[in-house]
């Protein structure tokens, strides 16, 4: 049966994703977050549109991999706000203070990226955990066996190798 040309299957879709919405509100503009690292980040690097300094490196590189304009400059202002040095994309984790794993990194891979980060104390941005089944499952277990602070804004999944507790924030 259709109800002004969208099928009532298709109207109730909504539904099924608002556990997963009333379960990030809490976290809107970093009301609810206790923690003032997450918070910094939130207010400083989520909320910005456009970039705190001239330094554009890891902007330009992962436009060049196909990474959306907002993100990559999420991510280059995440890049700047923590103070790295230097960074990598689908890349190992060795000698490197920031990766970045894009869609084309293998999904079975993602595990074993994670544990190499753990090793080398290096902050990993996993891109697209929701894309597929698969990447969904592999970001679900890589959080929960995490041993440190862990950010999920949709978009991409930040682990953080820190001296932080164990804290998943879902923004």
């Amino acid at each position: 049966m259709k109800i002004n040309g969208r099928s009532i299957k298709r109207r109730l879709y909504g539904i099924r994703k608002l556990t997963d919405r009333l379960s990030r509100a809490r976290y809107f503009r970093g009301h609810g977050i206790h923690s003032p690292f997450v918070y910094s980040i939130v207010r400083q690097v989520f909320m910005k549109s456009n970039f705190t300094t001239d330094r554009r490196d890891l902007y330009d590189a992962l436009i060049a991999r196909g990474v959306p304009e907002r993100r990559a400059v999420q991510l280059q202002n995440l890049f700047v706000h923590c103070r790295y040095g230097s960074f990598g994309i689908d890349c190992p984790c060795e000698g490197v203070d920031f990766v970045v794993l894009t869609r084309e990194f293998p999904t079975e891979s993602l595990a074993d990226a994670a544990a190499d980060a753990r090793k080398c104390g290096t902050t990993l941005a996993i891109m697209s955990p929701y894309d597929r089944r698969e990447r969904d499952a592999a970001c679900k277990k890589i959080v929960a066996a995490h041993v440190c602070t862990t950010v999920d804004n949709r978009g991409y999944l930040l682990v953080f190798n820190n001296r932080l507790p164990k804290q998943h924030f879902k923004l």
